[in-house]
């Protein structure tokens, strides 16, 4: 998955710390194996060499993947999309970066979306009908990996914190965690911090961490599906929900939707807790949804606040 994972285990000998440990990690790379993109031998990539307009139904974890996947694409109106594999190799972003000319930014849009790759909502079977079309699992990957390393240990009572490449997972019987929330421009500073309930997933898009500079212009590594072009440089969006792939799909397309729509689209769902940081020329502007609100330190008053420590080391 081209990222890290720390796997902290609270209340168990070393051993068995080590043994739990060792079950996660065997999860995590089971899922790889079957959604790298990288690995021309992964599941995912055999669908995305497929021969066109043949219907292929994936093994039963994938096939829920990208079927979950593929609703959380049409709830958000295509501003979180899956199908988006044309677009990054338009702008090279998985290469040095390059500004694509309009007739080959047309040519990408043709090839993206439900109209180049579809999705059977309901058995998961993926067809293509682009040759250029490919799924790309960048936006839920990681949150179907927590997912699953989840299930793995939904019967057993261990207390366990997962950080996979910055998205964490709290097992349910774990006790609630302050976890730190770093600056939208800087993964390595700290502005703020909130509460993440045992069983709860909280996952950050932003553009602080993968970019390509080009022409002294910083592109960012998430598209907007949409119109096909990087999303501007903003600032950055937090979503905590029980499930990891829902929390790492909505926090992209919040993102995407950028910062007044996507608190508003998220606060018209009613169930969605959502933190926005908005880079400005003064500092960082917080607002959030209101199931985020009991999720955040409280000032004396008792009212709702976001704490700002911009000089703090973040872990987030």
């Amino acid at each position: 998955m081209g990222t890290r994972v720390v796997v902290t285990v609270d209340g168990q000998s070393s051993s068995t710390g080590m043994a739990w440990s060792e079950v996660v990690l065997s999860e995590l790379r089971r899922v790889e194996r079957m959604l790298s993109t990288w690995d021309p031998s992964s599941e995912l990539s055999s669908l995305n060499a497929a021969a066109l307009d043949r219907p292929i139904v994936p093994g039963p974890d994938v096939a829920e993947w990208l079927a979950r996947a593929s609703e959380l694409a049409s709830r958000t109106g295509g501003t979180f999309d899956i199908s988006v594999g044309a677009l990054i190799d338009a702008w090279d972003l998985r290469g040095s970066g390059r500004r694509p000319r309009p007739v080959e930014l047309e040519r990408a849009l043709s090839a993206s979306g439900v109209g180049a790759i579809s999705v059977d909502p309901v058995t998961g079977a993926v067809t293509r009908h682009d040759p250029a079309a490919w799924i790309d699992a960048g936006g839920f990957g990681k949150g179907a990996a927590l997912l699953a390393a989840a299930r793995r240990l939904e019967s057993d009572s261990v207390a366990m914190l997962l950080d996979l490449g910055g998205q964490l997972w709290l097992s349910p019987h774990a006790r609630a965690r302050h976890v730190q929330v770093a600056h939208p421009a800087n993964r390595a500073l700290t502005v703020g911090r909130l509460l993440l309930p045992p069983g709860q997933s909280v996952a950050t898009s932003g553009l602080s961490e993968r970019s390509v500079s080009l022409d002294g212009e910083r592109l960012g590594h998430i598209l907007d599906p949409r119109n096909g072009r990087p999303a501007p440089p903003w600032g950055s969006v937090t979503v905590v929900s029980d499930d990891p792939v829902e929390a790492d799909a909505l926090s992209t397309a919040l993102y995407v939707m950028g910062p007044e729509a996507g608190a508003e689209w998220a606060e018209a769902q009613g169930d969605i807790a959502a933190l926005f940081l908005v880079d400005e020329a003064g500092g960082v502007r917080a607002h959030w949804t209101g199931p985020m609100t009991s999720l955040l330190p409280q000032d004396h008053a008792g009212s709702p606040s976001f704490l700002f420590e911009p000089n703090h080391p973040s872990s987030f």
